[in-house]
């Protein structure tokens, strides 16, 4: 039995993703099969096709890191799930597809309230968030937390959760209608990049402290600036380097402030941790999505078929929120 999906047919633009047909995968022990409702598509999945992210050994060449659906099929081990439930989860790939392998315990119910597609927007942006912000970065109620991209995917959940867990946010953003949608998510102060300096106004916001933490995706020569916007004892988290990792900087401020540069990625960690992180999601943010405080903010919802027109938006930067396939 065989699939619809979308493979990356050679390294290039947007134009390489093909759809086409694969045999159907067969859920594997501690595995869930999952009929794919819809499939969410992150800026990773861009950086694959472009030939610059390889699937981590074992994972599927399709791309597609987040989904929703119903499980069709258990692997053996699989005690959680039940064929028929509605679940969304983390996968390594593959998620471009009418069916995919999801890890049992990287899956976690659809939250009450939350339709199937706003679902599949969910567990890359939540997992990152949670595992960078409040693992890694430590951010505290009171504190003030920076957010760069706060219209993007990671940013208009970052933003939320900061807010409702007791952080005053600031975000960038890159026109006037982006600053407006993060301060309407909760960000305090949204940071106009086009047109204002982010760290005369961190240091403005804060009666020059600075930030306590930073959530960065943009790297290049934001790396010095957020150096000098932190706050003395801050933490400056890493998750991306849409300008480029290679930079030169003065390290000086790190030391003089008690700094602490991090950061991290997901796609490759062991199962062990993701599953660690998923139950940790749901103990820590599923509440809060089922209550409405934290939503998932969505842009654009197109066809499997069009998944080169979905990567197109995605690098235009012109989206506010998420964008997910429907198969």
């Amino acid at each position: 039995m065989d699939m619809r999906c979308v493979e990356i047919s050679a390294f290039g633009g947007p134009e390489v993703l093909r759809e086409t047909r694969r045999p159907r995968p067969a859920a594997g022990p501690g595995e869930i099969l999952v009929r794919v409702s819809a499939a969410g598509v992150n800026r990773p999945d861009v950086v694959q096709r472009q030939g610059f992210y390889a699937p981590p050994p074992g994972a599927s060449d399709i791309p597609g890191l987040e989904i929703a659906g119903e499980v069709v099929a258990l692997g053996s081990g699989v005690e959680r799930w039940r064929v028929g439930d509605r679940v969304c989860g983390l996968v390594s790939g593959g998620g471009y597809a009418e069916y995919v392998n999801v890890p049992a315990r990287q899956a976690l119910p659809v939250p009450r309230g939350v339709s199937i597609e706003e679902a599949a927007a969910l567990p890359e942006t939540v997992f990152t968030v949670w595992s960078n912000v409040f693992e890694r970065g430590r951010l505290s109620a009171g504190e003030v937390l920076l957010v760069h991209g706060g219209s993007s995917g990671i940013g208009t959940i970052a933003i939320q959760l900061g807010r409702a867990l007791g952080a005053r946010v600031i975000a960038t953003a890159g026109s006037a209608e982006k600053c407006t949608a993060c301060e309407q998510l909760g960000a305090e102060r949204c940071v106009d990049y086009r047109s204002e300096d982010y760290v005369a106004v961190v240091k403005e916001f804060t009666s020059g402290r600075g930030a306590d933490l930073i959530l960065d995706m943009v790297g290049g020569d934001y790396v010095q600036r957020n150096i000098q916007c932190a706050a003395e004892d801050g933490r400056i988290v890493q998750i991306a380097f849409l300008q480029g990792s290679n930079v030169s900087v003065n390290l000086m401020p790190v030391m003089l402030k008690r700094l602490t540069f991090t950061g991290s990625t997901l796609r490759a960690r062991p199962e062990a941790f993701k599953a660690a992180l998923a139950s940790a999601v749901e103990q820590n943010v599923w509440p809060l999505i089922e209550s409405g405080r934290v939503k998932a903010v969505m842009a654009a919802r197109l066809a499997l078929a069009d998944a080169a027109d979905a990567h197109r938006l995605m690098e235009s930067s012109a989206h506010i929120g998420k964008i997910v396939l429907i198969p």
